[in-house]
């Protein structure tokens, strides 16, 4: 055996994967919500990239909407993707695909305060005695 360059291996590995899917492909399906937005992105999804033509699955009158887009979304895939990765869009209903509402982060509720002894009652001992409580809460990244 004698050492070998990384370059030189790579195409007889990527070659079979690129085979069921183009590196483009690959990346519009990965990239899809930066490329279409949330609001799209959560009601569409892209099914299959093949001859230039990119099958996007959705259900009921997305669609519609997304054929108006098209010229638009082709544009931003282009961009990103390399020019002339998609030169058309192909809608296919799918009624699976439903709206998913964007995900917001839950308000925490406020940890209880700590308890301090050695201090007088005060604004300041109640915002550290707050703080406290919030600092309980969070993770020593150095110890497990």
């Amino acid at each position: 055996m004698r050492a070998r360059s990384l370059a030189s291996l790579l195409p007889a590995v990527s070659r079979p994967v690129f085979r069921k899917q183009s590196a483009a492909a690959v990346q519009v399906m990965t990239d899809w919500p930066d490329i279409v937005g949330p609001h799209l992105a959560a009601l569409t999804v892209p099914r299959r990239l093949s001859g230039g033509t990119l099958t996007v699955a959705c259900s009921g009158p997305v669609a519609m909407e997304l054929q108006h887009l098209a010229p638009t979304v082709i544009a931003r895939i282009n961009t990103t993707c390399g020019q002339g990765v998609v030169s058309r869009l192909k809608m296919v209903q799918d009624l699976t695909v439903r709206p998913r509402p964007p995900q917001r982060p839950r308000p925490a509720a406020p940890p209880p305060p700590v308890q301090i002894d050695d201090m007088p009652d005060g604004p300041l001992k109640d915002a550290l005695a707050r703080l406290g409580g919030w600092m309980g809460t969070r993770r020593n990244p150095g110890s497990r």
